[in-house]
């Protein structure tokens, strides 16, 4: 890049020098001092020559490794942006592959989901029914002991009222005569002993 660099500056100064001489060459006619002459022909295409020489040898010295190292960097950015773009295709085809595989994935985890809720449901169904056969289980043997105690509370209030009964009656029954009447059996039951107690 330098030499290049070198080389354009050269070139300007080239362009440059015979316009300077022609212009010094007319500034000197018109003031009219020294009356020189321009440059004639020959030395300005032996200037032009000379110039184009020594560009020529330089764009021939430099422009071949310029040109192939130009020339390198654009074979390695080519490859690179081929490195890139098959990568970025892998990508696309991952990507394209992933979305395909999605919608099966999708479909498959509906599937499952749907057997776990029937399964879920049938499993709430036992226990629902083994929980309600459980209850009643319960219900009656709290209704079979209920029936018991109310029987048995019956059965004492029956006899309670029984009692009741047979002693109101025998209290109706019972007058001072019987009262007497008992009381001197009761007595001579003392007083007489069975025969057996006797014999005893």
């Amino acid at each position: 890049m330098k030499r290049l660099a070198c080389a354009a500056m050269v070139l300007g100064l080239a362009v440059l020098a015979p316009v300077r001489y022609g212009r010094a060459a007319e500034a000197g006619s018109e003031s009219g001092a020294s009356q020189e002459k321009e440059p004639s022909e020959i030395w300005k295409w032996a200037n032009f020559a000379l110039l184009a020489g020594g560009l020529g040898y330089l764009v021939a010295k430099n422009a071949p490794a310029f040109f192939a190292a130009r020339s390198k960097r654009i074979v390695q950015d080519m490859t690179d942006a081929g490195k890139l773009r098959a990568e970025a295709e892998a990508r696309v085809a991952d990507v394209d592959l992933r979305l395909a595989n999605l919608e099966s994935e999708i479909a498959a985890l509906r599937c499952e989901s749907q057997a776990q809720i029937a399964a879920e449901a049938e499993r709430l169904k036992v226990h629902a029914a083994s929980e309600i056969a459980r209850i009643q289980e319960l219900a009656e043997r709290e209704i079979e002991a209920a029936g018991k105690t109310a029987r048995t509370q019956l059965r004492r209030f029956t006899a309670h009222l029984a009692i009741d009964l047979a002693q109101r009656k025998l209290e109706a029954r019972m007058t001072p005569e019987t009262q007497d009447g008992l009381v001197r059996g009761f007595v001579q039951d003392l007083g007489n002993p069975p025969s057996g107690a006797h014999r005893n």
